[in-house]
């Protein structure tokens, strides 16, 4: 997986809270990315077998809305994306910039 910064904001945000489901518009709201970014970097980590994904079983029109898809780290997505975060840390020096992210994520 090629490490970029809106690959580490994704990882970062899902790694706040490892076994919770994502959805799309809360991944946007963690990350501060657009759409056309976050939706790339999401099919990415599924490709890559890091992101398992699944629909909402909701009915679109008792809920009010469409189905939502969810998006939560593999067992191998977490180890693969902490080992990734911990060595893109190792290269980055103490003072460099921030990347952003949710509250208590590091600033990936």
């Amino acid at each position: 997986m090629r490490m970029t910064i809106p690959v580490a904001k994704v990882l970062s945000a899902l790694l706040v809270e490892p076994d919770a489901e994502r959805y799309g518009l809360d991944l946007m709201k963690l990350t501060g990315l657009p759409s056309g970014t976050l939706y790339p970097v999401l099919h990415r980590l599924q490709d890559a077998g890091w992101l398992a994904a699944d629909w909402e079983a909701v009915d679109p029109a008792a809920a009010g809305r469409p189905a939502r898809r969810y998006y939560r780290l593999t067992a191998d997505g977490m180890v693969a994306a902490r080992q990734a975060l911990a060595e893109l840390r190792a290269l980055t020096p103490e003072a460099g910039p921030s990347f952003g992210g949710p509250a208590g994520a590091p600033a990936w």
